[in-house]
């Protein structure tokens, strides 16, 4: 995979002395610096024209969005791109710039808490990755084609937006690019029209998105249905994959329609239209995670148990981190330990090994390695450490033997559907399970999410 250095215009029209007050504050101490709270986007209208020979990037970004506090300056994320005209609400801004990695927009006056307003924002680059603490995240070319990996912070690395997880809002995304490939977006196709040698797709997502699981994957994608045979009662499920890859993406998401009926059971109705499965021609470390699709490399297409399960742990993502998504970094075992429970119930469902055995292996490669993380705030370095997943998941299997089968399925059916394409954070878990339960969730969810120690290995009461 190749990338393009980011630049650090500033942009035309923009002027010096901007008020500085606004940039300081993010909502969150895992990304400071990221992400404001001093307004809320409610939507994004993006319109995307790139050309995959100069990987030249032409955008406009049209943000609604109200103000939650009294606001002198509009801060965007936005990296390696440099805006060219921005207006507010149908006025064109002369005075804004380029911070580092955000855009600072200054109106004529200062708005009013519960303001609406709307930024469109035209924008030009060359887009390429963000590096940081967990390697290259944003926009990547691959041999032919593009890949979007937006988590944490890689969504300003192709749009500018309010980039924090708990700031979700619905998304109208088009993209034109080279005839014969296809663009893969969030949501639902809604239209793709040609003109000459270019293509324009346009997606909906209407269900609450947070940025960093918007995406766009362009590439000589053919698109397959995965579950043809009875689509009324079923998932609509589909394959976006090179010609090339097809059969192999057939063999490998084989028993995908079968793990959604199990997680269905398990977690309650799948939240949005579709799935989509992109596997991209290039080999990719691991799958990425995004609203409505996920994203895998061909070297995940495998029947053996190491690839299934990443298949799984997509999938249960849909639920646990893309409809109901943490509201700060610190809880993203909401996220990953339950993905991973996913995985240990699909293992079962297939016969492959228990949730029973799979618990006790994870307990025993934790107890053999260092004990020095707190799963439920593990700071950014280690938030996407592996303890984190196995541990949270090793959370909810001792939750689910002391409170039994019956009441700890009917709590993930209480907890996805409460918080149906909202914000959630550890608090609002443990008291939605003390009332499922009848337990104090609290105390016996506390050393596993709280303590470095390791809890013994939960056992069947």
């Amino acid at each position: 995979m190749s990338s393009t250095p980011p630049s650090s215009a500033v942009a035309p029209g923009s002027g010096s002395g901007l008020p500085s007050g606004d940039t300081a504050g993010s909502p969150d101490p895992y990304l400071p610096g990221h992400g404001t709270d001093a307004y809320r986007v409610t939507r994004y209208e993006l319109d995307l024209d790139y050309k995959l020979s100069s990987n030249r990037l032409n955008g406009r970004a049209v943000v609604h969005a109200v103000t939650q506090r009294p606001t002198s300056a509009i801060v965007l994320d936005l990296t390696g791109l440099r805006a060219t005209k921005v207006q507010l609400s149908g006025r064109r801004v002369r005075r804004f710039s380029h911070r580092a990695d955000q855009l600072v927009v200054v109106p004529e006056a200062a708005l009013l808490p519960g303001e609406e307003f709307t930024l469109d924002i035209r924008y030009v680059g060359n887009p390429s990755p963000r590096r940081g603490l967990w390697g290259e995240v944003g926009w990547e070319e691959l041999t032919d084609g593009v890949l979007v990996a937006g988590q944490p912070n890689g969504a300003p690395s192709w749009f500018p937006c309010n980039d924090h997880p708990k700031d979700k809002a619905s998304y109208r995304i088009s993209v034109t690019t080279d005839a014969n490939y296809r663009a893969v977006c969030n949501g639902i196709l809604v239209s793709r029209t040609t003109r000459s040698s270019r293509e324009t797709w346009v997606y909906e997502q209407s269900e609450p998105m947070a940025t960093y699981l918007a995406t766009v994957q362009i590439g000589r994608y053919e698109l397959l249905a995965l579950n043809p045979v009875r689509p009324a009662v079923q998932v609509p499920q589909y394959a976006a994959v090179p010609a090339e890859l097809a059969e192999a993406a057939r063999r490998g998401l084989a028993r995908q329609p079968e793990m959604m009926r199990t997680f269905i059971d398990c977690f309650g109705p799948y939240p949005f239209a579709e799935y989509t499965v992109v596997v991209a021609g290039d080999e990719l470390e691991i799958p990425l995670e995004a609203q409505s699709l996920s994203i895998f490399g061909p070297n995940h297409l495998g029947q053996d148990w190491e690839s299934q399960r990443l298949i799984a742990h997509e999938l249960s993502h849909q639920w646990f981190g893309n409809s109901l998504t943490a509201a700060s970094w610190k809880d993203i075992w909401l996220h990953e330990g339950f993905a991973c429970y996913a995985e240990w119930i699909w293992s079962e469902e297939a016969g492959v090994l228990t949730v029973a055995r799979r618990a006790a292996a994870a307990w025993r490669k934790l107890a053999a390695g260092k004990q020095d993380l707190l799963v439920g705030d593990p700071g950014p370095e280690l938030m996407f450490d592996d303890r984190v997943y196995k541990r949270g998941a090793l959370a909810l299997h001792a939750l689910r033997l002391r409170c039994g089968d019956l009441a700890f399925f009917s709590l993930l059916h209480d907890w996805a559907s409460q918080n149906r394409h909202g914000s959630v954070s550890t608090q609002q878990f443990i008291l939605t399970a003390d009332h499922a339960t009848g337990l104090d969730t609290e105390s016996l969810l506390h050393p596993w999410l709280y303590q470095e120690a390791l809890p013994p290995l939960p056992a069947a009461g």
